[in-house]
Parts: C-alpha cells; sequence; structure tokens
C-alpha cells in the first residue's frame, strides 16, 4: 500500500531570526485506509502485551516521577551523543545539581554522600 507524503512542510514566522519549518500533516483518517491484515494484527499484539508488561512494571517504581525524570535526561544525552556532543549521564545530572543550590540543598539533606561528592567535585 503506498500513501506518499503524510504531510507538507511549511514555513512559520520569523522566531528570533530564525527561519521555521513545521511539517503539517494531512488529516486523518488516512487515504487509502488502513488495512489490518494478520501480520498487522500480531505485531499490534506484541505492542499491547509490551505495553501491559510496562504498566505492571511502574506500578512497582515507589516515584514513578523520578523514573521519568531521569529517563528523560537520559534520552537527552543520548540524542547530543548523537550530534557528537561528549557528555554522560551524571555529567549532566552533576551539572543540574550545581545550577539549581536548592535543589542541591535538598539532595544534600537526603544523602550527605551526594553532596560531599558533588562538593568536591
Amino acid at each position: 500500500m503506498i500513501r506518499g507524503p503524510t504531510g507538507t512542510v511549511e514555513a512559520g514566522p520569523p522566531l528570533g531570526g530564525e527561519t521555521v519549518r513545521a511539517l503539517v500533516p494531512r488529516s486523518l483518517p488516512p487515504v487509502p485506509g488502513l488495512v489490518v491484515d494478520s501480520e498487522l494484527r500480531e505485531e499490534l499484539d506484541r505492542a499491547h502485551l509490551a505495553l501491559g508488561r510496562l504498566d505492571s512494571v511502574s506500578s512497582l517504581l515507589p516515584d514513578p516521577s523520578l523514573f521519568l525524570y531521569v529517563y528523560v535526561r537520559k534520552e537527552a544525552v543520548l540524542s547530543s551523543q548523537i550530534e557528537g556532543a561528549k557528555s554522560s549521564l551524571s555529567d549532566l545530572l552533576l551539572f543540574e545539581i550545581e545550577e539549581h543550590p536548592a535543589s542541591r540543598s535538598t539532595t544534600c539533606a537526603r544523602s550527605r554522600t551526594t553532596c560531599a561528592r558533588s562538593s568536591t567535585a
């Protein structure tokens, strides 16, 4: 099934002296319509099972927001490494501790070893 482009790239108003372009998707439903054959159904079933496993494991996390906080930063570090930056997740987290003194004092209150390590770095 061949659909062609899923949208068009349109120029927006300049932002901070930069030219801004955005992908504007076509409206739904797609033409031609989506055909769910047995192969696609199997892939969808595997995806649903994986989401169910993820959902059940997430209920075991003591603080899901902390997990998401670190996960988002890890993804940002990986994206930066793809672009050629040489940094690590620990570099980013240490930078954030130094940038936000209020969060640093909270970290120190929770863990004296973290505070001692960051003050000697």
